[in-house]
């Protein structure tokens, strides 16, 4: 996840693409305010039911899902945890478990889910194949890594992991969202953008891709200045 996609903001912000349907008000503006100077009283307890009630999106894209699905069920109980009600949109999700290949074409799509999730949002990253390409970390459709694309919270190894394993990653998420700090979360908010353009050879935003190039053709510069 490059730094591209992290924007510091003090208050809230509409996209370029938005601007001219979506406004923002100086209501909305305060209660952000408030939220900051409230967040020491109100963060413990507001994380204590998020952390408890983490709604999954109803996402899978290889074996892993099955892991995914299985977790669900009577022998694994989810439910016990208060995240069995996997969601099929993402404007009612929370977390996004990302069980399985993200190959360049489901990119766009996978940055689309995420954006339209409402914060404060969360991902998992499950199986050897999403964290860094796994067994087709050589090849030319796959994303080497979740992680160059939407931002990700818990790190979830293995070929496909076991329910267990799934169960673990998802108390972890909950000991982070507990011990979190919404104000601070929000001074470093995701970028978000009504569309997006990734570069189908590398997976990645090219917004990230042109930012990278202009920092090198800089650097270039002032190294045949030298």
């Amino acid at each position: 996840m490059s730094e591209g996609n992290l924007i510091k903001t003090s208050s809230p912000s509409v996209p370029e693409e938005l601007k001219d349907t979506v406004t923002l008000s100086s209501i909305d503006h305060a209660i952000d305010v408030l939220g900051g100077m409230l967040s020491p009283v109100i963060s413990p307890i507001a994380n204590a039911a998020r952390s408890n009630s983490v709604w999954p999106l109803t996402f899978g894209t290889s074996c892993c899902a099955i892991e995914m699905m299985c977790v669900g069920m009577s022998a694994f109980d989810i439910s016990r945890f208060g995240s069995e009600v996997f969601r099929a949109t993402p404007r009612q999700a929370d977390m996004i478990l990302t069980a399985g290949t993200i190959t360049r074409k489901m990119a766009p799509a996978l940055i689309t889910l995420y954006e339209q999730m409402p914060e404060p949002k969360y991902v998992i990253a499950m199986g050897a194949c999403t964290i860094t390409g796994g067994m087709f970390n050589d090849s030319y459709s796959v994303v080497q890594g979740v992680d160059r694309i939407i931002p990700v919270d818990v790190y979830l190894p293995g070929c496909p992991p076991r329910p267990e394993a799934i169960l673990d990653a998802l108390l972890k998420l909950q000991q982070k969202i507990r011990t979190e700090n919404y104000a601070e979360r929000k001074k470093r908010a995701y970028a978000q953008r009504a569309v997006r353009h990734v570069d189908y050879d590398t997976g990645r935003l090219m917004d990230d891709l042109v930012a990278e190039a202009k920092l090198d053709t800089a650097e270039a510069i002032e190294q045949r200045k030298e």
